[in-house]
């Protein structure tokens, strides 16, 4: 079963706007740098990703790997 989770793209501009809208706290930015995502917490809202103006955070399906 496919889990959704937000994705960040390298052009992110760290300006924050995602960490605030983000209910889990799962998007914190680093360094000032570029925004990341812990995909522990995230559960594929897709808040961030509306509330990002330069439009680089995705939700995306990824499949879960079985051992």
């Amino acid at each position: 079963m496919a889990k959704k989770k937000a994705y960040v793209a390298k052009d992110c501009v760290a300006c924050g706007c995602c960490v605030k809208v983000c209910p889990l706290d799962a998007i914190s930015v680093y360094k000032g740098l570029y925004a990341s995502v812990d995909t522990n917490k995230c559960v594929g809202c897709g808040k961030c990703a509306t509330a990002c103006p330069a439009q680089v955070i995705t939700i995306e399906a990824k499949e879960a790997v079985l051992c």
